[in-house]
């Protein structure tokens, strides 16, 4: 089988298909969920806790200098406002995720059936066992 033709194979499989799908809806998700809570969520909370916009809080380890040819030294500073922004993005896509999965397994779950009838052949030995007894 050429490579060609088995690529085109992999790539007609329903489940390479969907999982294309769920990555483009999955990255639009994402973009949605950003948006929500950097331009939703903070800004609320950062009001309620003196005005402050989580997106620019840092922990500066060096401010940022100029050196002796006159070019700038940026900072060095850790982004934990943008690290808790990711975390909340995270909690909300991963509870959107659990929803979703939650809801899937729901319509494939399967109500509990009656126990079926003993089909017949067992019902015949049933008779030539108790004829037997007698």
């Amino acid at each position: 089988m050429g490579m060609a033709s088995e690529f085109k194979e992999f790539i007609a499989r329903g489940n390479v298909v969907d999982l294309a799908v769920g990555v483009v809806i999955g990255a639009a998700f994402g973009k949605i969920v950003t948006a929500f809570v950097d331009k939703i969520i903070m800004p609320p909370i950062g009001l309620l806790v003196g005005g402050v916009d989580f997106s620019k809080w840092a922990w500066t380890l060096k401010e940022a200098t100029v050196d002796a040819a006159g070019k700038e030294v940026p900072a060095v500073a850790i982004g934990i406002g943008e690290f808790l922004n990711t975390v909340i993005q995270f909690v909300i896509v991963a509870f959107a995720i659990f929803l979703l999965v939650r809801a899937v397994n729901r319509l494939h779950r399967k109500p509990e059936a009656a126990p079926a009838a003993p089909p017949e052949d067992l019902l015949l030995l049933r008779e030539i066992r108790d004829a037997l007894k007698k």
